[in-house]
């Protein structure tokens, strides 16, 4: 299997939640947010434009530990 659960967010309630993971073989961290609404979207388009195949999302400040955790295994670092 190419993709390795990293965490799910620390305060979930167990169902739709976000998450982190990492892919190796494929060099990817994968997220799974919130969808982003139309008014940060359009704040996101100022920088430039979101291609069809990508989209923006939100994650909660308590992911913070997981997408570090995530960005160590894709390193090949010891997760602490």
């Amino acid at each position: 299997m190419t993709l390795r659960f990293i965490a799910k967010d620390p305060e979930t309630n167990g169902d739709h939640c976000p998450t982190a993971w990492v892919r190796h073989e494929e060099k990817e961290i994968v997220f799974q947010g919130w969808l982003a609404d139309a008014a940060l979207e359009a704040e996101c388009l100022a920088t430039g434009p979101i291609p069809d195949n990508e989209g923006v999302i939100r994650l909660p400040f308590r992911m913070i530990q997981a997408i570090r955790e995530a960005c160590d295994v894709a390193e090949g670092a010891t997760v602490r």
